[in-house]
């Protein structure tokens, strides 16, 4: 079976129908938060080189 994103995200949403939105919304939050971590870190180690 190919994934596509399109087809993971799908699969995603169904399983968040049948759990309640609690499931999705909490991986959302880490991933969010990650991502922002991240973006701080690659954005003061590029003002360090200055």
């Amino acid at each position: 079976m190919e994934h596509t994103s399109a087809a993971w995200l799908t699969e995603v949403v169904m399983a968040a129908g049948r759990q309640g939105p609690g499931n999705l919304l909490r991986v959302v939050l880490i991933v969010m938060v990650l991502g922002c971590a991240l973006t701080a870190w690659l954005l003061l180690r590029g003002y360090k080189r200055r």
